[in-house]
């Protein structure tokens, strides 16, 4: 009831910022605005996450063809499975990542039931083999729109550290730390921009 009434709140009160970031993205790249990707939620069943798109239309080939010619490209996916300057992402979708802004799709997931208000960020099916021991108590919880992992440090982190603050929340899970997490999200995405 919490995660519904939040994200209702939250679709009421970015409406407008929504509908204008989506115009943004039509003008700028064209359709689709929405980017839909499949990811592991509550108990191991799929999902489609929802995201305003800020990658470029072919951006699996794209990404294959960078891996293949840039060997410490290759390592730092395979490590992090993110890119420091990935050249899949547009000069908007920068914008809308570094605000967090293309996140909130998110909370129609969060009508749905896929997903929470806060839990262990949303994962894909060849990412929870990194989660190795860890893995049953990802899958006990629904993933979040925010979590411990981007309050603690977010992208800075190495991808470990994001699995063991994502079993420690899900083990010493209370409401209580719910309401802190949501608390320091938005001063811990200010501090990130400012290093970004």
């Amino acid at each position: 009831m919490i995660d519904v009434s939040l994200a209702l709140l939250g679709l009421m009160v970015l409406a407008l910022p929504m509908l204008a970031v989506a115009l943004l993205i039509w003008m700028t790249m064209g359709g689709p605005v929405i980017f839909r990707h499949v990811r592991v939620g509550f108990g191991g069943l799929a999902f489609e996450c929802l995201k305003f798109r800020t990658m470029v239309a072919d951006g699996d080939k794209v990404l294959a063809r960078h891996l293949a010619e840039n060997a410490d490209a290759a390592e730092e996916w395979k490590q992090t499975r993110k890119l420091r300057n990935d050249p899949r992402i547009t000069w908007l979708g920068r914008a809308l990542r570094l605000s967090s802004l293309d996140e909130l799709p998110q909370l129609f997931n969060v009508l749905r039931g896929e997903m929470s208000c806060v839990g262990p960020r949303p994962i894909v099916v060849d990412e929870l083999d990194l989660y190795g021991a860890e893995a049953e108590k990802y899958l006990k919880a629904r993933p979040g729109l925010t979590g411990l992992w981007q309050v603690s440090g977010r992208s800075t982190l190495a991808y470990s550290e994001r699995v063991a603050l994502d079993a420690a929340y899900v083990s010493d899970w209370s409401l209580l730390k719910d309401l802190e997490i949501i608390a320091r999200t938005v001063p811990a995405m200010l501090k990130s921009h400012q290093t970004s």
